[in-house]
Protein backbone atom coordinates (compact mmCIF):
# COMPACT_ATOMS: atom_id res chain seq x y z
CA UNK A 1 0.00 0.00 0.00
CA UNK A 2 1.19 3.36 -0.71
CA UNK A 3 2.46 5.75 2.22
CA UNK A 4 -0.95 8.26 1.96
CA UNK A 5 -3.15 5.21 2.42
CA UNK A 6 -1.42 3.86 5.76
CA UNK A 7 -3.49 4.60 8.79
CA UNK A 8 -1.87 2.68 11.14
CA UNK A 9 2.30 1.10 11.63
CA UNK A 10 3.24 -1.21 13.93
CA UNK A 11 6.84 -2.26 14.75
CA UNK A 12 8.09 -5.05 17.42
CA UNK A 13 5.35 -4.27 19.97
CA UNK A 14 5.97 -6.51 22.84
CA UNK A 15 3.72 -6.72 25.66
CA UNK A 16 5.43 -8.96 28.94
CA UNK A 17 3.49 -9.34 32.23
CA UNK A 18 5.58 -9.97 35.13
CA UNK A 19 5.14 -13.06 37.10
CA UNK A 20 5.57 -12.44 40.71
CA UNK A 21 6.02 -14.49 44.30
CA UNK A 22 3.51 -14.19 46.18
CA UNK A 23 5.24 -12.86 49.13
CA UNK A 24 8.43 -10.74 48.09
CA UNK A 25 6.77 -9.93 45.39
CA UNK A 26 9.99 -10.67 43.12
CA UNK A 27 10.12 -10.96 39.47
CA UNK A 28 10.78 -14.45 38.29
CA UNK A 29 9.61 -14.32 34.80
CA UNK A 30 7.42 -13.07 32.07
CA UNK A 31 4.52 -13.93 30.54
CA UNK A 32 4.81 -13.20 26.62
CA UNK A 33 1.35 -11.87 25.52
CA UNK A 34 2.57 -9.86 22.62
CA UNK A 35 5.76 -11.30 21.20
CA UNK A 36 7.38 -8.76 18.71
CA UNK A 37 4.63 -7.79 16.22
CA UNK A 38 4.78 -6.00 13.19
CA UNK A 39 1.73 -4.76 11.43
CA UNK A 40 0.12 -2.28 8.94
CA UNK A 41 -3.40 -0.71 8.37
CA UNK A 42 -4.56 1.01 5.87
CA UNK A 43 -7.43 3.80 5.75
CA UNK A 44 -11.04 1.92 5.42
CA UNK A 45 -9.94 -1.13 5.40
CA UNK A 46 -10.70 -4.05 7.95
CA UNK A 47 -7.98 -6.47 9.24
CA UNK A 48 -9.30 -9.56 11.04
CA UNK A 49 -7.21 -10.93 13.76
CA UNK A 50 -7.32 -14.66 14.66
CA UNK A 51 -6.15 -17.18 16.88
CA UNK A 52 -6.74 -19.82 19.85
CA UNK A 53 -7.77 -17.99 23.07
CA UNK A 54 -4.99 -16.96 24.85
CA UNK A 55 -2.99 -15.98 21.78
CA UNK A 56 -2.83 -12.42 22.28
CA UNK A 57 -5.37 -11.17 20.16
CA UNK A 58 -7.29 -8.66 22.59
CA UNK A 59 -4.03 -7.89 24.54
CA UNK A 60 -2.81 -6.18 21.08
CA UNK A 61 -5.35 -4.49 20.80
CA UNK A 62 -5.15 -2.39 23.93
CA UNK A 63 -1.55 -1.71 23.60
CA UNK A 64 -2.20 -0.18 20.46
CA UNK A 65 -4.62 2.46 22.01
CA UNK A 66 -2.38 2.23 25.31
CA UNK A 67 -5.04 1.07 27.25
CA UNK A 68 -2.05 -0.88 28.76
CA UNK A 69 1.22 0.46 28.30
CA UNK A 70 3.10 -2.04 25.74
CA UNK A 71 6.86 -3.55 27.28
CA UNK A 72 8.50 -2.31 23.71
CA UNK A 73 7.98 -1.60 20.06
CA UNK A 74 6.52 1.79 18.46
CA UNK A 75 2.67 2.66 17.23
CA UNK A 76 2.58 5.36 14.81
CA UNK A 77 -0.43 6.91 13.56
CA UNK A 78 -0.62 8.97 10.03
CA UNK A 79 -3.01 11.31 11.14
CA UNK A 80 -4.09 14.72 9.26
CA UNK A 81 -0.79 14.14 7.09
CA UNK A 82 1.61 13.62 10.12
CA UNK A 83 3.77 10.68 11.59
CA UNK A 84 2.56 10.43 15.45
CA UNK A 85 4.40 8.12 17.60
CA UNK A 86 1.57 7.34 20.12
CA UNK A 87 3.95 5.30 22.35
CA UNK A 88 5.64 8.22 23.02
CA UNK A 89 2.75 10.57 23.35
CA UNK A 90 2.49 12.08 27.53
CA UNK A 91 -0.72 11.28 29.66
CA UNK A 92 -1.62 15.04 28.05
CA UNK A 93 -0.73 14.24 24.42
CA UNK A 94 -2.35 10.94 25.01
CA UNK A 95 -5.74 12.20 26.27
CA UNK A 96 -5.96 15.00 23.11
CA UNK A 97 -5.55 11.68 20.98
CA UNK A 98 -8.36 9.45 22.36
CA UNK A 99 -10.71 10.73 20.07
CA UNK A 100 -9.16 8.97 16.77
CA UNK A 101 -9.29 5.67 18.07
CA UNK A 102 -11.95 3.81 20.07
CA UNK A 103 -13.08 0.65 20.92
CA UNK A 104 -16.44 -1.59 20.50
CA UNK A 105 -16.15 -4.30 23.56
CA UNK A 106 -17.30 -8.11 23.28
CA UNK A 107 -19.98 -8.17 26.36
CA UNK A 108 -22.63 -5.75 25.78
CA UNK A 109 -23.70 -6.05 29.32
CA UNK A 110 -20.34 -5.29 31.24
CA UNK A 111 -19.34 -2.53 29.13
CA UNK A 112 -22.01 -0.02 29.59
CA UNK A 113 -22.66 1.50 32.86
CA UNK A 114 -25.96 0.46 34.49
CA UNK A 115 -26.44 3.46 36.40
CA UNK A 116 -25.78 5.97 33.22
CA UNK A 117 -28.67 6.75 31.24
CA UNK A 118 -28.05 6.18 27.18
CA UNK A 119 -27.15 10.39 26.90
CA UNK A 120 -24.88 9.90 28.62
CA UNK A 121 -23.22 6.74 28.05
CA UNK A 122 -22.92 7.85 24.10
CA UNK A 123 -21.89 11.38 25.17
CA UNK A 124 -19.33 9.93 27.52
CA UNK A 125 -16.61 10.57 24.86
CA UNK A 126 -17.34 14.13 24.24
CA UNK A 127 -17.00 15.74 27.74
CA UNK A 128 -14.04 17.22 26.60
CA UNK A 129 -14.78 18.25 23.25
CA UNK A 130 -18.17 19.62 23.24
CA UNK A 131 -20.83 21.06 25.72
CA UNK A 132 -24.67 21.39 25.75
CA UNK A 133 -26.78 21.31 22.10
CA UNK A 134 -23.71 19.72 20.39
CA UNK A 135 -23.58 17.20 22.51
CA UNK A 136 -26.85 16.45 22.32
CA UNK A 137 -26.73 16.88 18.56
CA UNK A 138 -23.94 14.57 18.02
CA UNK A 139 -25.82 12.05 20.13
CA UNK A 140 -28.99 12.23 18.13
CA UNK A 141 -27.27 11.75 15.30
CA UNK A 142 -25.24 8.76 16.13
CA UNK A 143 -28.10 6.69 17.89
CA UNK A 144 -29.88 7.41 13.75
CA UNK A 145 -26.52 6.14 12.52
CA UNK A 146 -26.71 2.83 14.20
CA UNK A 147 -30.09 2.46 13.97
CA UNK A 148 -31.70 3.11 17.47
CA UNK A 149 -34.79 5.83 18.01
CA UNK A 150 -33.77 9.08 19.98
CA UNK A 151 -36.41 8.97 21.90
CA UNK A 152 -34.51 6.07 24.06
CA UNK A 153 -32.09 8.36 24.96
CA UNK A 154 -33.21 8.62 28.63
CA UNK A 155 -33.26 5.30 29.19
CA UNK A 156 -30.84 3.14 30.94
CA UNK A 157 -29.09 -0.51 29.48
CA UNK A 158 -31.37 -3.10 31.50
CA UNK A 159 -33.96 -1.98 29.25
CA UNK A 160 -32.39 -2.98 25.64
CA UNK A 161 -31.63 -6.38 24.48
CA UNK A 162 -28.08 -7.56 23.58
CA UNK A 163 -27.85 -6.26 20.09
CA UNK A 164 -29.33 -3.02 20.73
CA UNK A 165 -26.74 -2.59 23.74
CA UNK A 166 -24.22 -2.97 21.52
CA UNK A 167 -25.20 -0.69 18.71
CA UNK A 168 -25.26 1.84 21.86
CA UNK A 169 -21.28 0.53 22.37
CA UNK A 170 -20.99 1.18 18.61
CA UNK A 171 -22.65 4.55 18.75
CA UNK A 172 -20.59 5.33 21.61
CA UNK A 173 -17.48 4.19 20.09
CA UNK A 174 -18.50 6.64 16.92
CA UNK A 175 -19.31 9.66 18.96
CA UNK A 176 -16.13 11.51 18.39
CA UNK A 177 -15.82 10.24 14.85
CA UNK A 178 -12.82 8.05 15.29
CA UNK A 179 -10.30 7.12 11.92
CA UNK A 180 -9.35 3.77 14.28
CA UNK A 181 -11.56 1.38 15.85
CA UNK A 182 -10.63 -1.96 17.55
CA UNK A 183 -13.37 -4.06 17.75
CA UNK A 184 -12.96 -7.03 20.16
CA UNK A 185 -15.13 -10.01 19.08
CA UNK A 186 -18.20 -7.41 19.08
CA UNK A 187 -20.70 -10.52 17.83
CA UNK A 188 -19.88 -13.50 20.20
CA UNK A 189 -21.84 -12.75 22.85
CA UNK A 190 -24.74 -12.12 20.90
CA UNK A 191 -27.40 -14.18 19.50
CA UNK A 192 -26.75 -15.61 15.95
CA UNK A 193 -30.02 -13.82 14.46
CA UNK A 194 -28.29 -10.84 15.28
CA UNK A 195 -24.63 -11.04 14.63
CA UNK A 196 -24.98 -10.74 10.51
CA UNK A 197 -27.08 -7.00 11.56
CA UNK A 198 -24.09 -5.99 13.37
CA UNK A 199 -21.84 -6.82 10.85
CA UNK A 200 -23.79 -5.52 8.47
CA UNK A 201 -24.20 -2.28 10.27
CA UNK A 202 -20.29 -2.25 11.23
CA UNK A 203 -19.32 -2.29 6.84
CA UNK A 204 -22.36 0.12 6.37
CA UNK A 205 -20.47 2.55 8.89
CA UNK A 206 -17.36 1.81 6.92
CA UNK A 207 -18.56 3.22 3.45
CA UNK A 208 -19.82 6.09 4.82
CA UNK A 209 -17.32 7.23 7.54
CA UNK A 210 -13.80 5.43 5.95
CA UNK A 211 -13.31 4.28 9.63
CA UNK A 212 -10.96 1.40 9.95
CA UNK A 213 -11.41 -1.69 12.06
CA UNK A 214 -9.29 -4.24 13.90
CA UNK A 215 -11.81 -6.76 13.80
CA UNK A 216 -10.99 -9.64 16.67
CA UNK A 217 -13.03 -12.90 16.55
CA UNK A 218 -12.51 -16.91 17.00
CA UNK A 219 -15.13 -17.16 14.26
CA UNK A 220 -13.66 -17.82 10.96
CA UNK A 221 -16.42 -17.65 9.47
CA UNK A 222 -17.40 -14.35 10.55
CA UNK A 223 -13.74 -12.72 9.78
CA UNK A 224 -14.18 -14.20 6.33
CA UNK A 225 -17.44 -11.65 6.31
CA UNK A 226 -15.93 -8.53 7.23
CA UNK A 227 -12.01 -8.55 6.55
CA UNK A 228 -10.00 -7.09 3.97
CA UNK A 229 -6.69 -8.59 5.12
CA UNK A 230 -6.52 -11.43 7.78
CA UNK A 231 -3.61 -11.91 10.61
CA UNK A 232 -3.07 -15.23 12.30
CA UNK A 233 -1.70 -15.28 16.18
CA UNK A 234 -0.08 -18.16 17.88
CA UNK A 235 1.45 -17.75 21.12
CA UNK A 236 2.03 -13.93 21.33
CA UNK A 237 3.32 -13.45 17.76
CA UNK A 238 2.04 -13.12 14.10
CA UNK A 239 2.38 -16.14 12.13
CA UNK A 240 0.60 -15.23 8.50
CA UNK A 241 -0.99 -12.30 6.89
CA UNK A 242 -2.94 -12.29 3.82
CA UNK A 243 -5.90 -11.17 1.76
CA UNK A 244 -9.22 -12.40 3.49
CA UNK A 245 -9.49 -14.78 -0.22
CA UNK A 246 -5.83 -15.73 -0.37
CA UNK A 247 -5.87 -17.51 3.16
CA UNK A 248 -8.43 -19.10 2.64
CA UNK A 249 -7.39 -20.76 -0.74
CA UNK A 250 -3.84 -20.99 -0.17
CA UNK A 251 -2.98 -21.17 3.68
CA UNK A 252 1.37 -21.25 3.84
CA UNK A 253 1.33 -21.93 7.34
CA UNK A 254 0.57 -25.47 8.89
CA UNK A 255 -1.51 -23.53 11.85
CA UNK A 256 -3.28 -21.57 9.40
CA UNK A 257 -4.19 -25.03 7.74
CA UNK A 258 -5.52 -26.32 10.57
CA UNK A 259 -7.81 -23.37 11.05
CA UNK A 260 -9.26 -23.84 8.13
CA UNK A 261 -9.91 -27.33 8.39
CA UNK A 262 -11.95 -26.80 11.29
CA UNK A 263 -14.10 -24.38 9.66
CA UNK A 264 -17.65 -25.37 9.44
CA UNK A 265 -18.98 -26.21 6.16
CA UNK A 266 -22.51 -25.08 5.42
CA UNK A 267 -23.68 -28.43 3.85
CA UNK A 268 -24.48 -31.51 6.16
CA UNK A 269 -23.96 -34.36 3.28
CA UNK A 270 -19.89 -33.20 3.16
CA UNK A 271 -17.36 -34.80 5.14
CA UNK A 272 -13.98 -32.56 5.19
CA UNK A 273 -11.52 -33.92 6.87
CA UNK A 274 -10.41 -31.95 10.20
CA UNK A 275 -6.68 -31.72 11.34
CA UNK A 276 -6.75 -32.53 14.48
CA UNK A 277 -3.46 -31.10 16.65
CA UNK A 278 -1.30 -32.93 19.27
CA UNK A 279 -0.69 -31.56 22.41
CA UNK A 280 -1.78 -28.38 24.15
CA UNK A 281 -0.60 -24.51 23.02
CA UNK A 282 2.70 -23.46 24.95
CA UNK A 283 3.20 -21.82 27.76
CA UNK A 284 3.96 -18.20 26.87
CA UNK A 285 5.99 -17.31 30.16
CA UNK A 286 8.11 -20.24 28.88
CA UNK A 287 7.96 -20.98 25.09
CA UNK A 288 9.77 -23.37 23.32
CA UNK A 289 12.78 -22.64 21.71
CA UNK A 290 13.01 -22.30 17.92
CA UNK A 291 9.35 -21.92 15.84
CA UNK A 292 6.61 -22.15 19.00
CA UNK A 293 4.35 -24.16 16.60
CA UNK A 294 6.74 -27.18 16.15
CA UNK A 295 5.72 -29.17 18.97
CA UNK A 296 1.95 -29.56 17.34
CA UNK A 297 3.30 -29.38 13.83
CA UNK A 298 3.38 -32.89 11.38
CA UNK A 299 6.28 -30.75 9.00
CA UNK A 300 8.30 -29.67 11.38
CA UNK A 301 12.14 -30.29 11.11
CA UNK A 302 15.40 -29.57 13.28
CA UNK A 303 15.88 -26.10 12.31
CA UNK A 304 12.57 -25.51 13.34
CA UNK A 305 13.23 -26.96 16.99
CA UNK A 306 16.37 -24.56 16.94
CA UNK A 307 15.74 -21.17 14.93
CA UNK A 308 12.70 -18.79 15.16
CA UNK A 309 11.44 -18.40 11.60
CA UNK A 310 11.10 -14.32 10.53
CA UNK A 311 8.06 -12.67 9.20
CA UNK A 312 8.46 -12.94 5.78
CA UNK A 313 7.11 -11.66 2.50
CA UNK A 314 6.48 -14.57 0.13
CA UNK A 315 4.23 -13.14 -2.40
CA UNK A 316 2.94 -9.53 -2.79
CA UNK A 317 0.62 -8.80 0.39
CA UNK A 318 1.35 -12.28 1.81
CA UNK A 319 3.30 -12.40 5.00
CA UNK A 320 4.75 -15.84 6.78
CA UNK A 321 6.55 -16.91 9.73
CA UNK A 322 7.30 -20.63 8.76
CA UNK A 323 11.14 -21.71 7.27
CA UNK A 324 9.16 -24.42 4.67
CA UNK A 325 6.40 -21.59 3.83
CA UNK A 326 7.55 -22.03 -0.29
CA UNK A 327 8.16 -25.49 0.26
CA UNK A 328 4.66 -26.78 1.76
CA UNK A 329 1.40 -27.66 -0.65
CA UNK A 330 -1.37 -27.03 2.79
CA UNK A 331 -4.88 -26.97 2.24
CA UNK A 332 -7.08 -24.31 1.98
CA UNK A 333 -10.88 -23.60 3.81
CA UNK A 334 -13.60 -25.99 1.54
CA UNK A 335 -16.34 -24.11 0.02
Amino acid sequence: MSSDQVLLEVAGLKKYFRIKTPFLRRTIGHIRAVDDVSLTLSRSETLGLVGESGSGKTTLGRSLLRAIEPTSGTVVYHLDGERVDFTSLSYRQLRDMRGHMQMIFQDPFSSLDPRMSIRDIVSEPLSTRAKGQLVTERVVEMMERVGLDPRYLKRYPHAFSGGQRQRIGIARALATNPEFIVCDEPVSALDVSVRGQILNLLVELQNQLGVSYLFISHDLSVVRHIAHRIAVMYVGKVVEVAETGELYQDPKHPYVEALMSANPVADPRRKVERIILSGEIPNPANPPPGCSFHPRCSYAQELCRQQVPALEEISPGHLVACHFASELDLRGAVR
